[in-house]
């Protein structure tokens, strides 16, 4: 066992009271397969969220134990450079101390009400001070309950069905949003999922990505990625959101902004502050929980008062604004002072000049402020994808052979050729060094023939 392997034991079978094992599992030390095994035994597939079961990279995951700044560290004690961050939940890096420490405050005061607490209150509020377009805040347990609830609140107060979403763009499981897309032209979707019924999308149309769709006076919302981030990191064209809101602001329609992803991940006031357009709604989450599962839905004053209980479209939610979430996310908002963006910023930059140069020819870094996508292959030629069916050209199974080599080499990236990659406070200048050397072995790695 490694020095930073962690300490496993069966506390009823050793005997000790008291047992100071980080995780109690069983005896002596595990394996990331063992483990995983029987992982599957109690949770279908072994995992929670489906990309994490390594189906489209091969193999089998490693099972985290604990993380520390930039890095996570195995079960058998290995240790990586994270660039997953929780899919761009953690900002700060693991286990930042101003996010234990509240989260330790919090919890001596209690985990849970089903009550107004202070601590919503005060999160609501930093989310309207950082996001001007956000006058009320309606906070939730996920951002898919926050674009559900988008989804509604649009259907609600327009009277109006048809929503409009974007061929690439990703905004977590509600039936109406798992449409699958068409290619070329706008179409009407088909269902994206088994378990999804034809009636749930009838009325969600997949335009694509990067070019103003009509929107006419039967949509209710237009919802889109600000940077289409769940697919490799593609920005938008320059006019493309300036024209969602003109063509919104025509027919009546709701204009959603998804920031889950962008949101105090890309500056204080998230994709709208850069590219200087302003959404009805805007729907949150990762960032404004600090690591912990949150959700919130931010907008126009008129239009989130029509939800419940002043409104007519029914919202509720057991544990939304749940205090121990709330307390992170206030600890984490309270870091990000525009010196941390400018930081963060330099650290993506640096990692996508990292990516380039180790891959070399056939390889498509792109990046929006502090978010870095990869496009392997010889298809696009350098040039940076614009919509879905550019960013599809990527070479799958060399990126398969890149994230096993890089896995061997201790970084960390999504299971998936789709995802962003994430650095934050926790990539100091020896972390991004450290990542330089080992990009390059990897991609000598499988550059050299067995």
């Amino acid at each position: 066992m490694s020095e930073s392997a962690i300490p496993f034991c069966d506390p009823i079978a050793c005997g000790t009271a008291g047992c100071d094992a980080v995780v109690c599992i069983g005896k002596g030390v595990p394996s990331n397969d063992t483990l995983f095994e029987r992982t599957t035994r109690a949770i279908p597939g072994g995992v929670n969220s489906s990309i994490r079961a390594f189906k489209a990279v091969g193999g089998r995951p490693y099972v985290v134990a604990r993380g520390q700044g930039a890095h996570v560290y195995d079960v058998e004690g290995r240790r990586y450079i994270d660039l997953v961050q929780s899919y761009g939940a953690v900002i700060l890096g693991h286990a930042h101390p101003a996010i234990t420490r509240a989260l330790n405050a919090a919890a001596v005061d209690g985990t849970s009400f089903g009550a107004p607490t202070p601590r919503e209150m005060k999160l609501a509020e930093a989310i309207s001070e950082r996001v001007p377009s956000c006058e009320r805040v309606r906070l939730m347990n996920s951002g898919t309950e926050a674009t559900s609830t988008v989804v509604r609140l649009a259907r609600g107060l327009t009277g109006r069905k048809k929503i409009i979403i974007f061929d690439g763009n990703f905004h977590g499981a509600t039936d109406a949003l798992l449409a699958a897309g068409g290619s070329g032209v706008a179409t009407l979707g088909l269902p994206g999922t088994a378990g999804v019924p034809e009636e749930a999308v009838a009325n969600t149309i997949v335009a694509p990505y990067n070019v103003v769709p009509d929107i006419d006076d039967t949509i209710a919302a237009v919802i889109v990625e600000p940077v289409a981030a769940n697919m490799g990191v593609v920005a938008p064209a320059p006019g493309f959101l300036e024209g969602l809101r003109a063509a919104c602001d025509r027919a009546g329609a709701l204009l959603v902004f998804d920031e889950v992803i962008t949101g105090f991940r890309l500056g204080l006031g998230g994709a709208q502050e850069r590219f200087g357009v302003r959404p009805d709604l805007t729907c949150f989450g990762k960032v404004i929980g600090g690591g912990l599962p949150i959700g919130a839905v931010g907008g126009r004053r008129d239009v989130m008062e029509t939800l419940s209980p002043i409104g007519k479209v029914f919202h509720a939610g057991t544990l939304a604004g749940n205090p121990m979430a709330t307390a992170a996310g206030l600890a984490a908002l309270s870091q990000l002072t525009p010196d941390v963006y400018v930081e963060i910023e330099r650290r993506a930059a640096r990692l996508a000049r990292i990516i380039g140069d180790a891959m070399g020819g056939g390889t498509t870094v792109t990046r929006v402020g502090t978010l870095v996508g990869v496009h392997l292959g010889e298809k696009l030629s350098g040039r940076s994808p614009s919509n879905f069916d550019e960013a599809k050209t990527t070479d799958e199974p060399s990126y398969a052979r890149l994230f096993h080599a890089l896995l061997a080499n201790g970084v960390a990236l999504a299971p998936g050729a789709y995802e962003a990659l994430f650095v934050g406070l926790g990539h100091d200048d020896a972390v991004m060094d450290d990542l330089a050397e080992r990009f390059v072995a990897a991609a000598r790695s499988i550059a050299t023939p067995d």
